[in-house]
């Protein structure tokens, strides 16, 4: 897992319906019915043109540990129903424990750029397993994907400067927090604050002293002094406890002193104030110093709006300390992403596909064994098809706008293409290697500079083309057609 690493296994870490699903799955001899479900987002977040598949590796990880412990069974065999019995059987309980997961997972790779109605990671296999997996792997790919697309929105408004994610004392929780930092991490951002995610995932960490320091001391010279003194690799002075432009003044007068001794002043921080007048003022106290080659890093409620506004208004701020905002994904709670039933079939049989029908077209759900086939055109992602594996397009370049079939765009014969989920095991052994996470960082800065963009603007984004490819638009059709006139069939007896 991401976090902490409280237990090995957590296969407690889930929905009781999903045990409940599985009891009755078990109960009823349909346990072994086979099942495809794909994980899938329906609208883009933040009001963005893009989002960056996060959390994929922890997924792995937890799938590879999935397992029911005596003390998980001794909880569940403790939980009664309505009448007062016991919700389980102990045979039930039995057949938990000997419990391994063998089924096909594919998954997108991590740090990857995709969109609405297309499958981040895919599952087949025995219905009973395929869904005591969904709830963790929800929770692992949903909060991830959603703080690495934020911090990749933070990363661009900042248009190449560093980044750094300084949220932990405000996220959600520690394992809250250590996610935020290795999703924020892949979305961009070059170091963090949070210690224990650069133990556990090897994020290089930064960090300078709080405005505490400076009340420690008698004046905010002396607390400069003897953080100088301190850590004299390390100054990077908090400047705005007192009087901001004095502060600065005062950092020049530490930094001359850090200079005479072999070392260097590194930079300032602005923590509040108008930060487009004060980092202009400060970075000229320091250049006329001779501190050209100090950093001035600004802090202070940042997002991806505010750091864009601030280089219009010419602000001279080269780092960007990014908190709460980004490690909460702070406008936007959740991704929402689901989790659907697709096809099922009895072993050895023909896969039947299955949908779920809403009164939102947005949420009705796409049948089959779904795969994204993406589309390049002179280097520059031109659009991404989905599809089914059980109907392979053979030279399909025309894709069917999922909520308007009048909406069909064609790619060029030139445009090359490959296929986005990859397969990360096979009859529940890992048959794949999980990138590092610095490769996942490289990963999603590739896949960001090959998107078009209008696409990654903050606000009103050009709308990137996704769509159904016209086979599976027609069978979907014919599914919802069905579906509509059987739920409105009378049953002989019940007019």
């Amino acid at each position: 897992m991401s976090g902490a690493g409280v237990r090995k296994s957590l296969a407690l870490l889930t929905d009781l319906y999903q045990i409940t699903m599985a009891y009755g799955y078990w109960k009823t001899g349909r346990h072994r019915l086979e099942a495809v479900f794909h994980h899938t987002f329906r609208t883009l977040p933040f009001g963005g043109g893009f989002a960056v598949a996060c959390g994929l590796t922890p997924a792995i990880e937890y799938i590879e540990a999935f397992r029911f412990e005596s003390d998980d069974l001794d909880y569940l065999a403790a939980l009664k129903g309505a009448n007062g019995e016991p919700l389980f059987e102990t045979r039930f309980l039995e057949y938990l424990r000997a419990l391994r997961i063998d089924c096909d997972v594919d998954m997108v790779r991590e740090g990857t750029v995709v969109f609405p109605h297309e499958p981040l990671l895919r599952v087949r296999g025995p219905i009973i397993q395929a869904q005591l997996l969904e709830t963790a792997l929800l929770n692992q790919v949903n909060f991830q994907t959603l703080i690495a697309t934020k911090a990749a929105r933070v990363c661009l408004a900042a248009e190449g400067e560093e980044v750094l994610e300084f949220g932990l004392r405000r996220a959600q929780g520690i394992d809250g927090g250590v996610s935020a930092s290795r999703a924020a991490y892949v979305g961009g951002c070059a170091a963090t604050s949070n210690v224990l995610a650069g133990k556990l995932h090897g994020i290089p960490v930064r960090g300078t002293h709080a405005h505490s320091w400076v009340m420690a001391f008698a004046s905010e010279v002396e607390a400069f002094e003897a953080y100088a003194e301190a850590m004299p690799n390390n100054c990077v002075f908090l400047v705005d406890t007192f009087d901001t432009l004095q502060g600065v003044r005062n950092a020049v007068r530490v930094g001359q002193r850090l200079r005479d001794t072999g070392h260097r002043l590194l930079g300032i921080r602005l923590d509040s104030g108008d930060l487009a007048y004060l980092s202009i003022e400060a970075r000229r106290i320091l250049d006329e110093a001779g501190f050209q080659d100090a950093s001035i890093f600004a802090s202070s409620e940042l997002n991806e709006q505010i750091i864009a506004s601030l280089k219009q208004q010419g602000a001279a701020i080269d780092r960007w300390a990014v908190g709460t905002q980004l490690a909460t994904a702070y406008d936007q709670p959740a991704l929402g992403g689901v989790y659907k039933l697709a096809a099922v079939r009895e072993h050895g049989g023909e896969w039947e596909p299955r949908i779920k029908l809403s009164e939102q077209a947005v949420k009705v759900s796409n049948p089959g064994i779904l795969q994204t086939r993406r589309f390049v055109l002179d280097g520059e992602m031109a659009g991404d098809m989905i599809f089914d594996e059980l109907f392979p397009p053979p030279d399909g370049r025309t894709i069917v706008d999922p909520l308007d079939m009048t909406r069909r765009k064609h790619f060029a014969a030139t445009a090359s293409h490959y296929d986005l989920l990859v397969p990360v095991f096979r009859a529940g052994r890992r048959v794949y290697d999980p990138p590092s996470l610095a490769a996942s960082r490289d990963h999603a800065r590739q896949e960001l500079a090959s998107l078009h963009s209008g696409a990654k603007r903050s606000v009103n984004p050009h709308l990137y083309p996704v769509g159904l490819e016209p086979g599976l638009h027609e069978r979907k059709t014919e599914l919802i057609l069905k579906a509509r006139a059987q739920a409105r069939r009378v049953e002989p007896g019940n007019a």
